[in-house]
């Protein structure tokens, strides 16, 4: 069972969401798995307009079963999936929305992660603009697909080389991107197809369908919008290079409708099992949230929380604080790195009218997601060419530059000897030792510590299969 809570920060005066999973207690549990990556991708990507998450935690009930939790910014606002069932959206409001997305996704890109699941229901209209939820089933570019996500997904959206079993790779959310832009535009999807098997039957031949009968609408923007669905990944712009063109083509907004200014409550979606959600009721309950513990803090005691098993609106549930969460590795200090911020102390204000033993699904996805075939897994990571690799170990660099989590003379050091030690043929082992170096300077974080290496172990695989080629 998945709440959604409206809740008030007491430490910091401000109203949080806090969105817990209640599981089996077994480390199998698919839904808790999902909240802690989308927890730990949300973290590491800092943008006004994607969700931001606060806290993380996990505590055991008094009948044994695992709750997961996590604290994040509150957002009101209206799903874009309610917006788009009132008809096509005017190209000027399509392409600003477009817009918003597209700069987010660069930025996530940017810091090595895929969303792939970019939809309607995931995108939440608030007053200042679109936001981007659901991290559920993102991954780092390069990883491969395991068996706890393949399933997952939205059939309309999903490019045609995830299909394939390849790789997260940022094309992936472009092309999502493109069916968004062309849905706002036409009020319906470039292609009919609407589940997995019908997507897997489909032979697409020619090129792909461009928005038409859209009033005003410009040409630049219809042929950046077929140009995102190009089958072929390659042929595809950047989520960076739409973003800079959607901007330069868009109209000065005039005063947002209702559309924009519905009240709700948007949550994360968590890989298809939380929802946007509205909330109502008086005040209620109490929730005490734990502070982040640091590394050496491995033991987790117990916690108790109280609530009727299938809870009415306005039903009381509390959660007592005797533990601290578990810690997230993405979390961990190393030397240089800032330490997570101090414990979060919330009041529930509001609680989810919909709570109950069952979730309800979205009315407007429910034939995306049940009931199909999962998609065909990339057991190991297919083998990339060195450029590729070389260029995803530098796009991590150039993200953390941009967050300022490393210098740009550490940034440029690492892709100047990592450039060398390709050139020169002499192999990676005095890039490794660049990092640890760096590292323990304490100007590397522990985090992108770990990430650049496993990108320098891809860097070597595609150096291995080109010499054997």
């Amino acid at each position: 069972m998945s709440v959604i809570w409206r809740a008030f920060d007491q430490s910091l005066q401000r109203l949080v969401a806090i969105k817990v999973l209640d599981g089996s207690l077994g480390d199998d549990n698919p839904g808790r798995e999902l909240m802690r990556r989308e927890a730990r991708a949300t973290a590491r990507l800092i943008h006004p307009d994607a969700i931001e998450v606060y806290d993380y935690g996990e505590t055991v009930t008094n009948g044994g079963r695992l709750a997961s939790f996590v604290v994040m910014r509150l957002l009101e606002g209206r799903s874009l999936a309610d917006r788009i069932i009132e008809g096509p959206l005017p190209w000027a409001e399509a392409v600003e929305i477009a817009a918003g997305l597209a700069k987010v996704l660069a930025a996530a890109h940017d810091r090595g992660i895929v969303h792939r699941d970019v939809t309607p229901e995931n995108v939440l209209l608030a007053d200042d603009g679109p936001k981007l939820l659901d991290f559920g089933i993102a991954a780092f570019i390069g990883e491969a697909d395991d068996q706890l996500v393949a399933d997952f997904g939205t059939p309309p959206y999903v490019a045609p080389e995830r299909l394939k079993g390849t790789t997260a790779d940022p094309a992936v959310d472009v092309y999502a991107l493109g069916v968004l832009l062309f849905e706002m535009l036409t009020g319906t999807l470039p292609y009919p197809e609407k589940t997995w098997e019908d997507i897997e039957a489909a032979r697409r031949e020619g090129p792909p369908p461009t928005p038409e009968g859209v009033p005003g609408l410009p040409q630049e923007v219809a042929d950046l919008c077929r140009r995102c669905l190009c089958p072929d990944p390659v042929d595809r712009p950047t989520a960076r290079a739409v973003a800079a063109a959607l901007t330069s083509m868009k109209k000065p907004p005039g005063p947002r409708g209702a559309g924009w200014g519905a009240t709700a409550v948007g949550a994360a979606a968590l890989g298809g099992i939380l929802w946007f959600t509205q909330v109502q009721g008086p005040e209620v309950g109490a929730v005490a949230v734990p502070p982040t513990p640091s590394p050496a803090q491995s033991q987790v005691t117990a916690s108790q929380v109280t609530a009727s098993p299938a809870p009415q609106a306005g039903a009381v549930a509390e959660l007592r604080h005797t533990v601290a969460p578990v810690a997230d590795p993405l979390q961990e200090a190393g030397p240089g790195r800032h330490r997570p911020s101090p414990s979060v102390k919330v009041r529930v204000v509001k609680k989810d009218r919909h709570a109950g033993d069952t979730v309800r699904q979205p009315e407007t996805s429910a034939t995306r997601k049940a009931d199909v075939a999962p998609l065909p897994l990339a057991t190991t990571a297919a083998p990339m060419r060195v450029d590729t690799a070389v260029r995803q170990f530098n796009l991590l660099v150039d993200g953390a530059e941009a967050t300022h989590d490393i210098d740009d003379d550490v940034a440029l050091d690492l892709k100047q000897v990592l450039r060398n030690a390709v050139g020169n043929g002499e192999g990676l082992a005095v890039m490794r030792t660049k990092v640890e170096v760096r590292y323990q300077e304490g100007r590397l974080p522990l985090t992108l510590k770990g990430e650049l290496l496993a990108a320098l172990d891809r860097v070597e695989a595609a150096l291995s299969e080109a010499s054997d080629t």
